[in-house]
């Protein structure tokens, strides 16, 4: 069996937010982001409000404000690309150095830019992150659907998430069976040289990929036998209630708004 920890994790989300319907909270993420996007550099009030909107809507979902801002820091190493803009916005000087003997100016809209980004990728991430603790990962892929996604790269995301665990309980029973075959005697030190190690687990890459191709010519040959036509069959959604639009008309009046405050 394949630990279906975070699977289960993924697909029960325990959380008020997960009463509403997939598409609403998935169009609004993208929503959110997307209005982020469109913010002006400098534009604090409206962050610092998009900010407590999205922190009020992870409250209320009992997901743990502190576990998102944990975990959301994943961004920042991506954000710090935005550094350059310090010296790639013209502006008045605040500070100089050379590297190289090439001298960089930083100013002070290079400042409010790079701030900007960093910023705007923290909330992004966090609002991805909420979705994800907040919505069951086929309504995810019925929300993209309902985007006009295209329905082969929508079933190839729903196969990739479906056999990821499988591809896991495989990688686990490898580094079973390798540990089982490493004994090592009391006050030694396992396996050999650092280069023997690795031309180990290049086997060992190698050969769960070789066992995940045979893996999917027999799904794909199972899929055929049961009538599979290269056109993924799924059943309608249901319609969406009235609290669903109600949040949708919310969450959508809430975008506008931080807009018109950033643009005003």
């Amino acid at each position: 069996m394949a630990d279906e920890s975070l699977a289960d994790r993924a697909l029960a989300p325990a959380s008020g937010i997960a009463v509403y319907d997939g598409r609403v909270t998935t169009w609004l993420a993208l929503g959110y982001i997307f209005t982020l996007a469109w913010l002006p550099a400098g534009a604090w009030d409206a962050l610092i409000m998009a900010a407590l909107i999205l922190w009020f809507v992870i409250g209320c979902g009992r997901i743990g404000l502190r576990l998102i801002w944990r975990r959301s820091l994943v961004a920042w190493p991506f954000a710090l690309a935005a550094l350059t803009l310090a010296i790639a916005r013209p502006g008045e000087p605040i500070a100089q150095f050379t590297i190289g003997g090439q001298a960089f100016t930083v100013t002070d809209a290079g400042i409010v830019a790079t701030a900007t980004v960093m910023i705007k990728s923290w909330l992004s991430v966090q609002a991805v992150m909420a979705l994800i603790a907040t919505t069951h990962f086929s309504e995810l892929l019925t929300a993209l659907a309902a985007l006009r996604l295209p329905p082969l790269l929508v079933m190839i995301l729903g196969m990739a998430y479906r056999y990821l665990f499988i591809l896991q309980d495989e990688a686990l029973r490898m580094l079973r069976a390798r540990d089982s075959r490493s004994a090592a005697l009391p006050d030694q030190r396992a396996g050999r040289s650092l280069l023997w190690r690795a031309t180990i687990t290049g086997r060992m890459v190698g050969t769960l990929f070789v066992r995940a191709y045979e893996r999917s010519e027999r799904i794909y040959a199972a899929m055929l036998a049961r009538g599979y036509n290269g056109q993924p069959l799924t059943t309608p959604p249901p319609p969406l209630r009235r609290i669903d639009y109600v949040l949708l008309i919310s969450g959508s009046a809430a975008c506008i708004g931080l807009i018109i405050v950033a643009y005003t």
